[in-house]
């Protein structure tokens, strides 16, 4: 039986610590921090560009001119979410292009031509499969790899120069440059693109299971699933998704360039490190990446309204792609030791 001295001399309970409640904490700058950086930077331009950049035009030109860029990042976020890095993602965007552009230029049916292009793309993700997966060799290496063997075999078959012709021009083009209230077709693909993936990565067994890969591979082992097929499936999807915006590239630009896609592979990895920073915690997903290609978009297409240097827009994206690293890492350790 408790006495009233017993009591007295019991310690009292600790004072619970308020907590914030979930929306206030989905709304942290540790959540949608490129959701802040991206207001911040449409308030400066704003202010130093008062006529040219707060319009219509320039949401347009944001939408339109980085929907390639949110493509090509939406294709390293399933690899990524597994721990697996593609590299030679930029090479197969300019591979499913440049054969594309050659079998329209020869006369064959635009459509046969696009799906010649995606098998084209698919082959090297097969490839990147057995390198990283069956041959166990590390991702980086392995893909950067493949990277360099498929630009040399593109300037063998092109000879280095770019595939044009009148054939572009008619349907194949209507891929990329069909408008929907004047955003183009890319800028669509990559929305819808972005809802599938949300889908099957937070609303899927798949999706659970690319997770645990990523992020505890021998627990993932232990809990039967069979990492090297998801890790296989996750690069073949990558050249997929890749091989698909290279033919919308070729398509905007209506010729097959050997070296079209390589210039995405910065600003992708860009983009789909700092939306593992946005809305879930360290997890690479892809409403957080279209969020960082906005933000990317909105400080590259101020920066030319300004008539900054050329080199100004390289040094953001690197700058960028720095802190978004630092912070990946960060919220991922924080993560494991929760």
């Amino acid at each position: 039986m408790t006495t009233l001295k017993d009591t007295a001399t019991e310690p009292a309970a600790a004072p619970s610590s308020p907590r914030r409640s979930p929306r206030w904490a989905a709304l942290g700058p540790q959540n949608i921090g490129a959701v802040y950086i991206l207001a911040l930077i449409v308030i400066a331009f704003c202010i130093y560009l008062p006529v040219s950049y707060p319009t219509l035009a320039t949401v347009k030109q944001i939408a339109n001119g980085y929907s390639l860029t949110a493509m090509a990042a939406l294709a390293l976020v399933v690899p990524l979410a597994t721990r697996t890095f593609d590299l030679s993602f930029a090479y197969v965007m300019t591979l499913s292009g440049v054969t594309a552009a050659h079998f329209v230029v020869g006369g064959v049916n635009p459509v046969l031509s696009m799906v010649l292009g995606m098998l084209a793309a698919l082959l090297i993700g097969a490839v990147n499969g057995v390198v990283v997966v069956v041959m166990k060799i590390d991702s980086f290496i392995g893909t950067l790899a493949t990277g360099s063997l498929v630009q040399a075999f593109i300037i063998f078959f092109t000879n280095d120069q770019i595939i044009s012709g009148v054939q572009l021009a008619g349907g194949f083009s209507q891929l990329a440059q069909v408008q929907i209230a004047g955003f183009t077709g890319p800028a669509v693909y990559a929305v819808v693109l972005a809802a599938v993936l949300w889908f099957v990565l937070e609303h899927t067994v798949a999706g659970r299971r690319i997770y645990a890969v990523g992020f505890n591979p021998d627990a993932a082992r232990l809990a039967t699933i069979n990492v090297a097929r998801i890790r296989f499936t996750a690069l073949l999807v990558s050249s997929a998704i890749a091989g698909f915006a290279g033919l919308c590239l070729a398509s905007s630009l209506s010729s097959g360039s050997p070296t079209s896609g390589t210039a995405y592979l910065l600003p992708a990895f860009a983009a789909v490190f700092v939306g593992a920073t946005q809305l879930k915690n360290g997890r690479f997903n892809a409403w957080g990446t279209l969020i960082a290609v906005v933000m990317l978009g909105a400080g590259t297409v101020g920066l030319s309204l300004s008539a900054a240097p050329n080199y100004a827009a390289q040094m953001f994206t690197g700058v960028v792609l720095i802190g978004a690293l630092a912070a990946t890492g960060l919220q991922r350790r924080r993560v494991r030791r929760g």
